[in-house]
């Protein structure tokens, strides 16, 4: 029997093709992971050839590593945004063993059912000692709207869904990649701050995005009586100026997949120095 699925796999699809054609306007999130992504690619002297954009969204990542001189082939869940690529959930690749030198994901592997599968494929889809770098938002984020919709939902008196779903952290994430089979692994975080006159801007901005809701099961409206009491609890924690600054924590993941000339660990027990004599030297 197969474990129950996080996400309800066709809303993501319906969420992100409802995005595609106006998501220019809300692409600010995505926007900073992938300048963040090709910071990181930069810092790698070495040359990629063939290489896959997961979850390419208005294909701006794709179109950087062109213009770099690669091969790209763009996939994406929507339909709509995989155009002429390969529409495919993150954790279903249709891709043979080593396809690609480098794998790139930028947004969309905090709501992928089955994230240590979609990783184990990314390694297995990777050339050894290809690269693998992805990007999307971690735990710490929308702090205040978790906080306030649940506080909503409590004053409502009915039942409370889970209406923000659970994010990752950078510890997780490394393990996750560590676990995948990915060597010389990082996982680190930036944040992204982003003010707010008022929480429907945010809620608009989640949609734009193709990120609201997309927890399978979950159903309960926002009613009236929960926006009033969003409202309210908004005008209470904005500053003076009458605007909310709301954090996007955005996690980042770069692996390799194994390969016979990347640097090794030395055998265990093939020092020629102790450690011990060398603190006592010191």
């Amino acid at each position: 029997m197969e474990p129950p699925e996080i996400f309800n796999r066709g809303l993501r699809r319906l969420r992100r093709d409802r995005a595609a054609p106006g998501f220019a306007n809300y692409s600010f999130v995505r926007d900073a992971i992938v300048e963040a992504l090709l910071d990181r690619l930069d810092l790698v002297k070495r040359d990629f050839a063939d290489a896959l954009d997961l979850g390419t969204a208005d294909g701006s990542l794709a179109r950087a590593l062109e213009a770099r001189g690669m091969r790209v082939t763009a996939s994406d869940a929507g339909a709509r945004f995989a155009g002429e690529g390969v529409q495919c959930d993150e954790d279903c690749l249709p891709f043979p063993p080593e396809s690609f030198d480098l794998i790139v994901s930028a947004g969309v592997l905090d709501s992928v059912n089955d994230l240590p599968g979609t990783l184990i494929q990314c390694r297995r889809a990777l050339k050894p000692d290809g690269l693998f770098l992805a990007g999307f938002v971690g735990a710490g984020s929308l702090a205040w709207l978790r906080k306030a919709l649940l506080a909503a939902d409590q004053a409502a008196g009915d039942a409370i869904p889970q209406r923000v779903h659970p994010l990752i952290d950078v510890r997780a994430a490394g393990d996750l990649l560590t676990r995948a089979g990915f060597v010389l692994t990082v996982a680190d975080s930036e944040p992204l701050d982003v003010g707010y006159g008022d929480p429907f801007r945010l809620m608009a901005d989640l949609r734009g995005m193709g990120a609201a809701n997309l927890l399978a099961g979950q159903t309960l409206p926002l009613t009236r009586g929960r926006l009033a009491a969003l409202a309210t609890s908004f005008a209470a924690s904005a500053g003076p100026d009458g605007r909310l600054h709301e954090r996007f924590e955005l996690v980042f993941m770069t692996g390799w997949a194994p390969g016979p000339d990347q640097p090794q660990p030395a055998r265990r027990g093939s020092a020629t120095a102790s450690l011990a004599a060398a603190l006592r030297a010191k």
